[in-house]
């Protein structure tokens, strides 16, 4: 099967909200306790604020036979806000085709670095792909505290400039002619 990498739109938000739910629950596990956990990703989401958070960025969703499998959502100025992975999918390459096809668009828009505040389980991960921890933070859920790490990730001028002029530095990217993107 192939999987589908497309914009998300609104009606899919639900699932979004699911699938970091269970992400957070499950691959969260090892870092965070259970009182983090559920401070981190209530069992029962406020989805009015997840509706205007993910009404605020770039939201895109990788799915395979309708079964979403990931998204991430960012802003064109090079912060990535979201990315998670359904438990099941999880080191499979998906953070990795959404993260590439993120930091494309965001050079595309003349970003000239990527920053976003990664877990401590997603640390590993934007540190395989050239990101660097600039501080650790304390993030404040209710009477909870969450470590968390901002990184960021210079863009090198020459790559920005290839994906200025239409580029893609992903390489995996396919409008099938139908409006749709699919990755292949």
């Amino acid at each position: 099967m192939s999987r589908v990498l497309r914009c998300a739109h609104p009606a899919d938000y639900e699932r979004c909200v699911s699938l970091f739910t269970r992400s957070v629950h499950t691959l969260a596990a090892s870092d965070y306790d259970t009182a983090q956990r559920l401070a981190w990703a209530p069992l029962e989401p406020d989805l009015p604020a997840w509706r205007q958070r993910l009404d605020s960025v770039q939201l895109w969703l990788l799915e395979e036979a309708g079964v979403l499998l990931g998204f991430i959502g960012f802003s064109p100025d090079g912060h990535i806000d979201l990315l998670y992975c359904a438990p099941e999918a999880a080191r499979d390459g998906v953070a990795s085709q959404l993260l590439a096809h993120a930091e494309s668009r965001m050079r595309a828009a003349g970003a000239e670095q990527f920053r976003t505040e990664a877990s401590l389980v997603a640390r590993p991960f934007f540190l395989r792909h050239g990101y660097r921890v600039t501080a650790q933070q304390w993030v404040q859920r209710g009477a909870i505290r969450l470590l968390r790490c901002e990184m960021h990730k210079q863009i090198r001028r020459e790559t920005a400039d290839a994906a200025g002029r239409g580029e893609s530095a992903a390489g995996q990217i396919d409008d099938g002619g139908d409006g749709g993107v699919r990755a292949r």
